[in-house]
């Protein structure tokens, strides 16, 4: 009888590891399921105003997809443009409306908006420009800041390098395109210019609301500053979309997963905390 149970037992033994083996085979199908997970290389471009929301969605969305490389370039606009047309980036970013000739074959995702805050240094006391006269300074018919009410002091006009969203997005807005004055100090980035403006008392300079902070100070513009209530009302008049741009017929299944992400509520409350306006409030 000792034997017989012993017999029966490795019986048992081989009835339960069968089913053992069963549902590791099932785990293996579960492995494969997973492999046709998110997976692959993203790799986008362009404004340097909307890489703090990109960055941040794209370090979240990989955080999510572990088999997902995110990458990113900040270099402006017009590459971001032309990269999503060229095949060069998966998705171009572009923090101005897209020129007549640029939309061919593109199709526009608007998944935020922002503010273009006009700066000066803090101690500059002047605080409300109109529209009229920044775009006077900036073609250089006003050039010391006594004529606005200000020091008796020339202004230093900062404005952006060719391509910048940025700076196409101010020149369309205030309508002196191709009008900047020559002898304008040229810096790359928001982050040059908050820094170029913070540095000199008598420069102004313009940035996204997303690069304000305590060295530089917003002035008003036509009597409404520059705040997110102030650009979803539309009553602030420096303001813009910000756009990911891409072909539809080349677009891979990562980067159509991380288009979407952006658009959820969670990519859309890292839009938010990242200084942005979240396309949600506009509707």
């Amino acid at each position: 009888m000792g034997l017989k149970k012993r017999l029966a037992g490795l019986t048992m033994a081989l009835v339960v590891g069968t089913f053992a083996f069963a549902g590791c085979s099932g785990g293996g199908d579960s492995t494969g399921s997973s492999s046709a997970a998110i997976s692959g290389e993203i790799n986008g471009g362009g404004s340097t105003s909307v890489q703090k929301i990109i960055e941040a969605a794209g370090d979240e969305f990989a955080a999510q997809n572990p088999d997902v490389k995110f990458t990113y370039s900040g270099t402006g606009s017009s590459d971001g443009i032309k990269g999503a047309t060229e095949g060069t980036y998966a998705f171009g970013c572009a923090s101005r409306e897209l020129k007549d000739e640029e939309k061919s074959g593109l199709t526009e995702l608007v998944f935020a908006y922002d503010g273009i805050a006009m700066i000066t240094h803090p101690s500059n006391p002047v605080s409300n420009i109109s529209s009229a006269d920044l775009t006077k300074i900036y073609t250089g018919e006003i050039t010391n800041w006594s004529q606005i009410g200000g020091n008796d002091a020339p202004i230093v006009v900062v404005s952006r390098e060719d391509g910048s969203g940025t700076r196409s997005a101010v020149e369309e807005l205030l309508k002196f395109e191709d009008k900047l004055k020559p002898d304008a100090t040229i810096k790359e980035g928001n982050g040059n210019v908050q820094s170029t403006v913070a540095g000199n008392e008598n420069a102004i300079g313009y940035v996204s609301l997303t690069f304000v902070d305590n060295t530089v100070k917003k002035v008003n513009v036509d009597n409404v500053e520059a705040t997110v209530d102030n650009v979803v009302n539309k009553s602030y008049p420096v303001s813009r979309p910000f756009l990911a741009v891409y072909k539809t017929d080349g677009l891979n299944n990562q980067t159509k997963a991380f288009l979407d992400f952006l658009m959820t509520d969670e990519g859309q409350a890292i839009v938010e905390k990242e200084g942005g306006i979240k396309v949600a409030l506009e509707q």
